[in-house]
């Protein structure tokens, strides 16, 4: 069973300036929860219990997001909204460690940072700014395939020529329809040097011996450590498999893709659906 859950929370959050300047990008709300959430809850469905944030400078209002907060929870129970009650304490049976990345050093840096948490267990790393639809399996099927081969497992998504250069690139052999057996990583390539248009997205499955790796590499790129980096060195001494997921995801992390997930995540809400259809509708008249 994967029980670990890395979410890495410790980024600038520069393409959603000025708002990130103080706050956390993590905490910016779709609907009524925040980014960071929807990967806590999506871990959660699928018996992850146990989380590890990597956070930065300004970031400490994710901490407080899952705390405990006795004088908000008693005022709730004296107003008798047990709903809302219920809803922040919804995590409660999970447990969430923090760490300081003393510098924003790359994703790969992040990973590390985990280490002394991990121990020799596989776990999952979700970067909150890939949203999946709810009612997607994507991270079920991943641990699925891991069981079946015990081996890292990358989620890939096809994307168009013109996008590679915005992603980590693959090459590999289908094994399935939906599963690859990865020959090579490459990060951000030119659309005439890509070897395909299969992107990683922002779910993995690692085993621990990534640590090994990650503790050896050299900066790459922007003097980050990469994680493509460490997964292709890896490559070198044990097979690592793709899941080519053809659900829906939201790239939070762009503004236009945060208005996409918010748009779309609150037309899945009851209250909102039948409301929120309409105004849009009008809107088509407007403009």
């Amino acid at each position: 069973m994967i029980k670990k859950a890395i979410l890495p929370a410790a980024g600038l959050g520069t393409r959603f300036l000025p708002v990130t300047k103080a706050s956390p990008k993590e905490m910016l709300p779709i609907v009524d929860k925040p980014l960071i959430q929807y990967s806590v809850e999506e871990c959660e469905r699928y018996g992850i219990d146990e989380f590890i944030i990597i956070t930065g400078k300004n970031k400490r209002a994710i901490e407080d997001h899952f705390d405990y907060s006795f004088e908000l929870e008693e005022t709730l129970k004296q107003k008798g909204l047990h709903t809302l009650l219920d809803e922040i304490n919804q995590h409660s049976n999970s447990s969430f460690a923090f760490i300081r990345q003393s510098k924003p050093l790359g994703l790969g840096h992040a990973i590390l940072c985990s280490k002394p948490f991990v121990k020799d267990e596989a776990f999952a790393v979700l970067l909150g700014d890939d949203i999946i639809d709810p009612d997607e399996t994507l991270l079920s099927d991943m641990i699925k395939i891991y069981q079946q081969y015990r081996s890292p497992v990358i989620a890939l998504q096809e994307v168009p020529k013109k996008d590679v250069s915005k992603y980590g690139i693959i090459d590999g052999d289908h094994v399935s329809d939906v599963i690859i057996k990865i020959k090579s990583l490459v990060e951000k390539p030119k659309m005439e040097d890509s070897p395909s248009n299969y992107a990683v997205i922002g779910r993995y499955i690692l085993t621990n011996d990534i640590f090994d790796v990650l503790e050896n590499i050299q900066p790459g790129s922007g003097g980050e450590y990469q994680l493509t980096d460490a997964l292709s060195l890896l490559l070198e001494k044990r097979d690592i498999y793709g899941y080519l997921f053809k659900g829906k995801r939201y790239d939070a992390g762009d503004k236009f893709g945060f208005l996409q997930a918010t748009i779309n995540l609150s037309l899945k809400r009851p209250e909102f659906a039948s409301i929120l259809k309409d105004y849009l509708i009008s809107l088509t008249k407007t403009f």
